[in-house]
């Protein structure tokens, strides 16, 4: 006569089953994030693409636009150098669309026809999977104060090497490799070094303030980034210095050369 199993017996069965489960679940969550950054570098790669692309075409210049600054004058925008209309009221952001962003055209097959028509389109190549906002945005403005999604924010998760960090909330005191008036991209001493693009998480610590964009994790900011000469390089280290020691890490610069700020601005 068979005998079954005994309650005690399944009740040990599952125990050890909850216990398997409970080891592997970290686990399988850090592999789940982990594909979310490569899928994040690899989208950042299809916009380098695309960058070269458009430097081809337009001699060494980085895709830029124009947008109303505080003054009611226009002046470059980094943000709005690709991906979708965003939700800030300032320089343009929640007004200047798809459309007229320069680089979409150069990383998708199809912009919609329109700034008013990229309200459900998706960019998706400019949506990283590990966007996770800002805790502070530095917007005084309820409900701009901070945010879940920088893509939703500004358009982008991706940012522009457009400037260097810095203690000043009101002005960007060193611009990098897109000119204050627009222009050519500056030559680019160690193009393995000098990035292009990167997270937003890069600029965590700028205007002498912490935007708290911990993307990947609690602990120590990282971004990731893409490099003048097109390779990319995932979570690097975002050091919490305000100052010049944070221009140059041993990840990434945001200078065309060492002695940009020194001798800045360059003629």
């Amino acid at each position: 006569m068979r005998r079954g199993f005994t309650l005690i017996e399944i009740l040990v069965v599952i125990a050890i089953i909850a216990v398997l489960v409970a080891m592997l679940l970290p686990a399988l969550s850090g592999a789940r994030f982990n594909a979310r950054v490569l899928t994040c570098s690899a989208r950042l790669r299809q916009l380098g693409v695309g960058v070269e692309l458009y430097q081809h075409d337009y001699d060494r210049t980085l895709p830029q636009a124009l947008g109303p600054g505080f003054d009611g004058s226009e002046s470059i925008i980094g943000a709005l150098f690709g991906g979708k209309k965003g939700e800030l009221p300032f320089f343009g952001i929640d007004e200047i669309g798809a459309e007229r962003r320069p680089l979409n055209a150069y990383v998708v097959n199809t912009v919609p026809p329109s700034d008013d028509a990229d309200g459900p389109q998706r960019m998706e190549a400019f949506h990283s999977p590990i966007d996770r906002g800002a805790e502070n945005t530095g917007v005084p403005i309820e409900g701009l104060d901070r945010t879940d999604s920088m893509y939703d924010l500004v358009g982008s998760s991706y940012t522009l090497n457009d400037h260097a960090p810095d203690g000043d909330p009101t002005d960007e005191l060193w611009s990098t490799l897109v000119p204050p008036t627009g222009g050519k991209m500056p030559s680019v001493i160690d193009p393995t070094r000098t990035f292009v693009l990167s997270t937003h998480t890069i600029y965590t610590f700028d205007d002498g303030t912490d935007r708290e964009m911990r993307w990947f994790g609690d602990g120590e900011i990282r971004a990731n980034v893409l490099f003048v000469d097109l390779h990319a390089v995932s979570s690097v280290r975002v050091p919490p210095e305000h100052a010049e020691s944070a221009h140059t890490t041993p990840g990434y610069t945001f200078l065309p050369r060492p002695d940009w700020i020194e001798r800045y601005p360059w003629d």
